[in-house]
């Protein structure tokens, strides 16, 4: 029995209930990768033109079926408010290490960091944000970490190209690479 390609596409993804690689809805449909775009942005497109509040989300090599932004209010009342706790700085500045130096092993956050990273890496395990990505071939055969599909999802991004870049982030330095506080950089602004 032959479907309509987004028909078959909206179905997949509705009953997967969760990102599928774009490998393996090729395979499904019978198809190749450009037919799927393609179906991709029509249904996207047939959505958008009807009002739906469905849309597929590509997620670096995956894709996923999805309620817009706009009607979250609403789905939210669907559950019981569940008091979800922000993440600690220190697990943000974890995450931060581990999106931006992935593959990376405990060990490197740890020195990057400067403190043990132990509570942080095992919090955003737990809240899907980072996970196991095998291990490194040295001795002792540390965990490689690597950001998910939850990151993405969590962050708005579609593929880690999309994170911001971590040059203008840095602290402001002289030639020497010391650290210049803001205070010190007025001083040397008036006196010039």
């Amino acid at each position: 029995m032959n479907f309509d390609p987004c028909c078959l596409l909206e179905s997949i993804l509705f009953a997967a209930g969760d990102s599928v690689p774009a490998e393996q809805l090729t395979e499904i449909m019978e198809i190749d990768k450009a037919t799927l775009e393609e179906t991709v942005a029509k249904l996207n497109a047939d959505y958008n033109e009807q009002g739906r509040a469905l849309q597929v989300l590509f997620l670096e090599d995956s894709y996923q079926l999805c309620t817009k932004e706009e009607v979250f209010p609403y789905i939210q009342r669907l559950k019981e408010p569940r008091r979800r706790q922000n993440l600690s700085p220190a697990a943000l500045e974890t995450l931060a290490v581990v999106a931006y130096h992935q593959p990376v092993t405990r060990s490197s956050i740890e020195f990057i960091r400067g403190v043990n990273s132990d509570g942080p890496v095992n919090k955003l395990i737990e809240r899907g944000l980072i996970e196991e990505n095998g291990r490194l071939d040295a001795p002792g055969r540390p965990i490689l970490y690597v950001t998910t599909h939850e990151f993405l999802r969590s962050f708005g991004l579609s593929s880690l190209s999309g994170l911001p870049d971590p040059e203008p982030l840095r602290i402001n330095e002289d030639e020497n690479g010391d650290s210049i506080s803001d205070e010190s950089c007025e001083i040397a602004n008036f006196e010039d």
